[in-house]
């Protein structure tokens, strides 16, 4: 039973929080310093999620040629650089990935 009223309590919350976003969605105009300020929020998110999975795979600090996270992430950046497509990156990425790690035998 606890479970279920866990389930809907967390439901509620979730809905609830978004549909509210969702709701007041150009109605509600942030002023341009807020807006500005905001539009920093998903790279340094992404970057606080992407950077300790590439720079610490296993938990600890490996920063070397040996890592293929590290390697399959500098290969996805300069494919970011030329290629400014978002699919391509993460598929280029991924085919580096691969390769170092199960074609080359890293990590």
């Amino acid at each position: 039973m606890n479970e279920v009223l866990l389930i809907i309590g967390m439901f509620l919350a979730t809905f609830s929080t978004r549909y509210l976003l969702f709701a007041v969605a150009g109605r509600v105009h942030f002023p341009e310093w807020l807006s500005t300020g905001l539009s920093f929020v998903p790279p340094a998110v992404l970057t606080a999620i992407v950077f300790p999975a590439v720079l610490m795979p296993e938990g600890e600090m490996w920063f070397s040629l040996d890592n293929p996270w590290l390697l399959a992430g500098i290969g996805a950046v300069i494919i970011a650089l030329v290629r400014k497509d978002l699919l391509t990156t993460i598929v280029g990425g991924m085919a580096i990935f691969i390769t170092l790690k199960f074609v080359v035998g890293l990590g």
